[in-house]
């Protein structure tokens, strides 16, 4: 059974950085398609990056040049930086694993940019 787990958020300042993490278990990580998603207040959930099994990536123009995704399949793990955080980044954010037209979320990790 794949189970997914987010962790990393908190609260942070306007301007400052927070790296995620999630893993995923249940099938070789390296097997797995990882993605983020975040949702704010009141809006839908949306796309923020993503990587492929063979490393190749993605990002949602909305954080091109501020958000990194990178993967180390040795420690089973995916990782969203995040750098010169805004207000607007606030939200719920989600991981999800893909693997043999499957889909799989973890519970979300809460990212909240304020002073």
């Amino acid at each position: 059974q794949v189970q997914v787990v987010e962790s990393g958020g908190g609260l942070v300042q306007p301007g400052g950085s927070l790296r995620l993490s999630c893993t995923a278990s249940g099938s070789p990580f390296s097997s797995f398609g990882m993605r983020w998603y975040r949702q704010a207040p009141g809006k839908q959930r949306e796309w923020v990056a993503s990587i492929t099994r063979g490393g190749i990536t993605g990002t949602a123009d909305s954080v091109k040049g501020r958000f990194t995704i990178s993967r180390d399949n040795a420690k089973n793990t995916m990782f969203l930086q995040m750098n010169s955080l805004k207000s607007e980044d606030t939200a719920v954010y989600y991981c999800r694993a893909d693997i043999a037209n499957s889909e799989y979320w973890g519970q979300g990790t809460q990212v909240t940019v304020s002073s």
